[in-house]
């Protein structure tokens, strides 16, 4: 490689490894916080869908009718069971694939060289780059022959770019550019090898600013929830005015504002679906079953509400979208 003999560079010396890594952490994301069986409680109840199905619930146990308050009040935790089964599920399962996915980095600690996780690169530590490697930091290439790295996890390009050593300066520049000796955290060598020297781990990446952007943005709700939050509300209002002209002509009527009063209720709770918040529910997961056919995981099931609304995706990035690969499909003699 360029100007650079591998045998002369000492690296860092595990003391020096071992307390960087203590006063800045593992060179890591943190994972997203597991939302708890209380959370998930408290998002499904706030739902119109299903505070519907909690006062259908009480006014029927008011009633006496323990039969049906019971059976709406089932329908509620089958619903959260189904909702925490599927979040659970897909959260084991990305946790399972972000351990699978975390990289070995090849470094020089002492004068020699050695594999170790990923996660325990520091800052100043010195990379051997290879092709096939994942790119475990951000790092200034010291010396290289023939390297280029696919930096599409942060730029889009599915076209490799070429680096080149610095040239006695230290400074990152901006990810994508061709000729530039930077090297960033995820991405992935595609051609040659280098030597290149951390400059930030962990949340100071690339990469890892990105996920902090991310962690800012609010979820919206989608308009499959606007729609049924609309619709409830509209519906819920229907049944109190039904409900109250019930009431009214009977008692005016009749004199018997108790009865009133009941069969108001009862003609309610008639018209009100109280079946809708199951019905969806179950048809999002089942929705997110069949994705998950294709290995596709469903975090939210609001996602499968949003997907389901698209009609038109708009994209340029075909390489990275794609595979950006050929593969043997058949062969023949």
């Amino acid at each position: 490689m360029d100007d650079l003999d591998i045998k002369n560079i000492r690296g860092l010396s595990e003391e020096a490894a071992a307390q960087r890594l203590e006063e800045h952490g593992y060179n890591e994301l943190p994972s997203a916080r597991e939302r708890s069986f209380l959370v998930i409680m408290l998002d499904v109840v706030r739902e119109p869908m299903f505070l519907l199905l909690i006062s259908c619930g009480t006014i029927y146990l008011i009633l006496g009718d323990l039969q049906e308050a019971l059976m709406l009040m089932g329908f509620v935790f089958l619903i959260m069971g189904i909702t925490f089964y599927q979040e659970r599920k897909t959260e084991r399962t990305l946790e399972a694939l972000r351990d699978l996915s975390s990289p070995r980095a090849q470094v020089i600690r002492n004068g020699h060289k050695k594999r170790i996780a990923g996660r325990e690169v520091v800052f100043e530590d010195i990379l051997i780059l290879e092709e096939g490697d994942r790119v475990p930091a951000d790092a200034v290439v010291l010396s290289c022959t023939n390297l280029s790295v696919d930096e599409s996890l942060l730029t889009g390009e599915s076209i490799a770019v070429h680096k080149v050593p610095c040239k006695g300066i230290m400074d990152m520049h901006p990810p994508g550019g061709d000729g530039l000796p930077s090297v960033f955290s995820g991405t992935l060598v595609v051609q040659g090898q280098g030597v290149a020297q951390v400059t930030a781990t962990g949340l100071e990446t690339e990469i890892g600013k990105i996920g902090m952007r991310l962690e800012t943005l609010e979820t919206e709700d989608t308009a499959l929830q606007k729609e049924s939050r609309k619709f409830v509300i509209n519906l819920a209002l229907a049944g109190v005015l039904l409900c109250a002209a019930v009431v009214i002509i009977y008692g005016l009527t009749r004199n018997d504002w108790l009865n009133g009063f009941l069969a108001g209720i009862a003609l309610a709770m008639a018209i009100l679906p109280e079946e809708i918040p199951v019905v969806l529910t179950i048809f999002l997961a089942l929705g997110a079953w069949r994705i998950s056919q294709k290995q596709v995981l469903t975090r939210r099931s609001q996602a499968i509400q949003a997907i389901g609304s698209a009609t038109v995706l708009c994209v340029d990035k075909t390489g990275t979208l794609t595979m950006n690969e050929m593969s043997v499909t058949s062969i023949f003699t």
